[in-house]
C-alpha cells in the first residue's frame, strides 16, 4: 500500500474514534429513559379509546386521545420532558434517579386520569360501546423503562461508592 492510503485510513481511523467516543452512550439507563421519553411522546398518534357513537365531551370525535383533556396533555408533555431531560443528568445520580421514579409516577397518573375522565363521561350518559385503544399501553411501557432506568441508576451509584470506599 502507499503512503497516502495509509495516511487516508489513519485519518479516517481517528475521525472514527473521536465520533465514536462523543456519540458513545455508556449507560444502559440512558436508554432507558429514552424509550421511556419516546413511549410518552407516542401518545401523540395513539387514542385511548374510541366510541362508535358519538357524544359531547371526550368523545365528541367518537375518539378518546391525550388532546381531548388538558390534563392528560400535561401529563404526557411532562413526563416525556422529565425522562428525557433525565438523560442529561449523569452528572447529578441522586437527581436522574428522581426524576426517573418521577416518570414512573407520571406513567401511573396518565392511564388513570385516562379511565377516570372517561369513567366521569359515561356515568353522565349511555355512549354505547367504548373500546380501548393502543394509546393505554405505551405509559405502561414508560412504567416499565423508567423503574428499570431508576433501578440501573442506583446500581451505578452503588458501585461508585464502593469504589470510592476502596480509595
Amino acid at each position: 500500500m502507499s503512503i497516502k492510503v495509509i495516511i487516508c485510513l489513519e485519518y479516517l481511523r481517528n475521525i472514527y474514534r473521536d465520533l465514536k467516543s462523543i456519540f458513545v452512550i455508556q449507560r444502559i439507563q440512558s436508554i432507558f429513559l429514552l424509550l421511556a421519553s419516546g413511549a410518552f411522546w407516542s401518545e401523540f398518534a395513539l387514542p385511548f379509546a374510541t366510541s362508535e357513537v358519538a357524544s359531547p365531551g371526550v368523545l365528541s370525535d367518537s375518539v378518546y386521545n391525550i388532546q381531548d383533556s388538558n390534563v392528560l396533555l400535561a401529563l404526557t408533555i411532562l413526563g416525556g420532558l422529565v425522562t428525557f431531560g433525565a438523560i442529561f443528568l449523569y452528572n447529578n445520580r441522586g437527581l436522574q434517579k428522581r426524576l426517573s421514579y418521577l416518570g414512573v409516577v407520571m406513567a401511573i397518573l396518565l392511564p388513570l386520569v385516562a379511565f377516570l375522565l372517561i369513567y366521569n363521561e359515561r356515568t353522565g350518559e349511555a355512549l354505547g360501546a367504548v373500546n380501548d385503544g393502543l394509546g393505554i399501553y405505551p405509559p405502561i411501557v414508560a412504567l416499565i423503562f423508567a423503574a428499570l432506568a431508576g433501578r440501573a441508576i442506583a446500581k451505578d451509584d452503588k458501585l461508585v461508592k464502593s469504589m470510592d470506599r476502596l480509595r
